[in-house]
């Protein structure tokens, strides 16, 4: 149970979203600088990229676990609480040891003008955290982009680039040349960089600036060819990938520990199975198009009853006439964000596409929709992390710990 103090700092922590994103690294790399940050000899693995990311770092993670290092893992959003976000192989950061880092953090940035964004203070708690952990790696998640992404104030060991697609076209582009730029900001000269086939677009972007600044590509043209603890063929890429960056960052392990950390590795709402009800995050045009390949490999010949909810500022559009092949009905939901749009708003969007005719109703909440999808056949929870955390909460009884967060 955590006490008043102590949840009076996190709710201070979440009000600092008010201030938006805020891309740059001048806040970040003082704020560091002043708390000596990151620790002498911690190394880094850094990913950025549109998709595949979290999947990525934890199985790179799993692996490190798996070899007996306990390594820290930094990811982002959370799904049901802002723990999960700062974890190494033992366990994630309490509520106390949050907020006393909170603490100190809002002690120091007090008079700051501007002032420390949520996501600088969230990776500024969580480089102190590691360091306190004595962890000797840790596996870096990229937030928005790269190039001005806080978490661009490290030199990493290893730098992955997993596939570039069309997500955030407001703050990094509108062009995928434009967008991978920003991705492929995360590359260091000398530093190894580990990517995979995807748009040649992209592709050339990661290939031009690698060559610039003399880090070594390697470019993953085969997926990972054993069994993986994560559903989807598309999830052997994102192995392949993992255990590319390892060997690039100087670790030569056993097959064994290797194959052992793809099959035990955990991460939450990547096309999550609890009792016939599929949890994935996916929230833009390529992750959709990957789900509903996933969809077809575990369900062949089998439609979905989908319970879908959005946040704005998302090609919502092309995200459900992508979902909609394998959709026997659609249950549109708000949720507890205050991003998400209205379930009536995304009832309309779907009336504009003009597609082959569905039942669609509308709810209030995902309790509500969950109530309402007509079991034993399967159901799809997609269109927002945000609406999966909080779907995940409820399915595991973890209600009354989730905690909304619009970053």
């Amino acid at each position: 149970m955590i006490n008043d103090t102590a949840q009076q700092e996190i709710d201070w922590l979440y009000s600092t979203q008010l201030f938006g994103i805020k891309l740059g690294l001048d806040n970040v790399q003082q704020l560091l600088s002043e708390l000596n940050l990151p620790a002498a000899g911690q190394k880094f693995i850094h990913v950025a990229g549109t998709n595949g990311k979290g999947s990525t770092c934890a199985f790179m993670h799993s692996i490190l676990q798996a070899a007996g290092i306990n390594a820290g893992l930094f990811t982002s959003p959370h799904l049901i609480q802002f723990g999960e976000r700062i974890r190494d192989a033992e366990r994630m950061i309490t509520p106390a040891e949050i907020a006393e880092g909170i603490t100190r953090l809002r002690e120091r940035v007090s008079d700051w003008n501007p002032h420390p964004t949520f996501f600088e203070l969230t990776l500024a708690l969580a480089l102190e955290w590691f360091a306190q952990r004595g962890n000797p790696w840790v596996v870096l998640e990229t937030g928005l982009g790269g190039r001005l992404d806080a978490t661009n104030a490290i030199t990493p060991a290893a730098c992955v680039i997993t596939p570039i697609g069309w997500d955030h076209m407001d703050m990094l582009g509108d062009t995928l040349a434009k967008i991978a730029a920003e991705k492929a900001g995360i590359i260091k000269p000398g530093v190894p960089v580990i990517t995979m086939r995807q748009d040649t677009e992209a592709l050339e972007v990661i290939a031009r600036t690698s060559a610039e600044l003399g880090a070594p590509l390697t470019i993953i043209e085969t997926p990972w060819t054993g069994e993986t603890g994560l559903l989807g063929s598309h999830q052997r890429w994102n192995a392949a990938m993992a255990v590319a960056a390892l060997h690039a960052a100087g670790f030569d392990f056993d097959d064994n520990v290797i194959a052992r950390g793809l099959l035990d590795v955990q991460w939450p709402a990547r096309f999550q199975n609890i009792g016939n009800i599929i949890i994935d995050g996916a929230h833009n045009l390529d992750a959709a198009r990957v789900l509903v390949q996933t969809w077809r490999e575990q369900f062949p010949n089998e439609k979905a009853e989908i319970i879908f909810g959005a946040v704005a500022g998302k090609d919502t559009a092309a995200v459900l006439r992508e979902l909609a092949p394998i959709a026997a009905s659609l249950h549109f939901t708000g949720f507890d964000s205050p991003r998400a749009l209205p379930a009536e708003t995304l009832r309309k969007i779907w009336e504009c596409l003009d597609l082959e005719s569905r039942p669609v109703t509308t709810h209030a909440c995902i309790v509500d929709a969950l109530e309402a999808v007509r079991y034993p056949r399967p159901t799809l929870i997609a269109g927002s992390l945000y609406l999966a955390g909080e779907a995940l909460a409820f399915i595991e009884n973890k209600s009354g710990a989730f905690e909304r967060s619009a970053q």
